[in-house]
């Protein structure tokens, strides 16, 4: 057909979680649970590392830039998946699916690198201990940062701009519950292969650079923390690692089988589960994982707790007699940080 008699698509239908309301209103439940917890988490960590001056080092500058990317990453899909379920409806214009995809892919590729600057974060600390405080100062933090940022939205630039550029005719039904870059390829009208290599060549170098960097990193950690005589050194150091490695698992666990699954198990029931996992499920429990295991951050959310509770404390004895808020005691302390 020539392309100008093709009718092109003005907007998409996102299948999502089809079934009985009761179901529907079940998931609505959970994803909204799920979505308010996940900010509620990652915005407490943010805050945490911008206000306490004692997590102002570099693992937790590397962790707060993790947890903010988190609240976006899970607000690209989930307000989304939560007005289809409670309205029905179902419908993203051309450009919105475009927008979307944009995002949720630059915050995904953000996040692999972030995790193996994370794992470098964590090899100089435990090789170099005694040169970490030189190389990994302020500065190379927040390069490493913003290098993680701009390649994960470079990448997503290429991925996107190729496949926008592909001609869609119909059908317009996505079989997912967010805009990916599968469905929507198996809708496109026009030859795809382009698009496919591109987006496979991009994926491999975001997924397998930072995932060579994060294994190279870990060997050498796991033969220098081996050369430790005591196992209470030993513990300690792999202990430091060990959250960090448990996220790295889980998200490229699900990565590699979006990108690397068998065709026998090609279905998009599979398919959304597993998007389900790296879109809502990991994002919700990475600072359960960061934070539960992790003296110095408990000991921060317990001081910044207790700070507001004396404030609330003082502040309503204050209004009580008159006499306005009264002055905040323990200074020295907290100039001890």
């Amino acid at each position: 057909m020539p392309p100008d008699n093709l009718t092109h698509v003005a907007e998409f239908i996102l299948v999502g979680f089809p079934g009985e309301e009761e179901m529907q209103l079940l998931l609505s439940l959970v994803f909204f649970v799920a979505y308010v917890l996940t900010v509620t988490e990652n915005a407490t960590v943010v805050v945490l590392v911008w206000t306490n001056l004692q997590l102002h080092k570099p693992m937790y500058v590397f962790l707060g830039n993790l947890s903010f990317l988190e609240i976006w990453y899970v607000t690209v899909t989930v307000p989304n998946v939560l007005v289809s379920l409670v309205t029905k409806r179902q419908s993203i214009s051309f450009m919105g699916c475009m927008a979307q995809l944009f995002f949720f892919l630059a915050l995904a590729c953000s996040e692999c690198s972030l995790l193996a600057v994370m794992a470098y974060d964590r090899y100089v600390a435990i090789c170099k201990p005694l040169q970490y405080p030189s190389i990994m100062d302020l500065t190379l933090c927040s390069r490493l940062s913003a290098s993680s940022w701009l390649s994960g939205f470079l990448v997503s630039t290429g991925k996107v701009y190729f496949i926008s550029r592909q001609t869609y005719c119909g059908p317009n039904v996505i079989n997912h519950f967010f805009c990916d870059v599968s469905p929507l390829l198996r809708l496109a009208c026009s030859d795809v292969s382009a698009a496919e290599l591109v987006d496979f060549l991009l994926a491999l170098l975001i997924l397998l650079v930072p995932l060579i960097v994060i294994t190279a990193s870990y060997v050498c950690i796991i033969s220098a923390v081996l050369g430790i005589p005591s196992a209470q050194g030993r513990h300690k150091a792999f202990s430091t690692c060990a959250s960090h490695l448990l996220v790295v698992m889980m998200f490229y666990t699900a990565s590699l089988f979006i990108y690397a699954r068998p065709q026998s198990i090609d279905s998009f029931s599979s398919y959304k589960l597993i998007s389900v996992v790296y879109t809502v499920l990991t994002p919700l429990i990475n600072p359960v994982i960061y934070c539960l295991r992790n003296q110095e951050f408990r000991f921060a959310l317990r001081r910044t707790s207790d700070e507001q509770q004396g404030e609330a404390w003082r502040s309503g004895c204050g209004k009580q007699s008159g006499l306005g808020p009264l002055p905040l005691r323990g200074t020295a302390t907290r100039d001890m940080f």
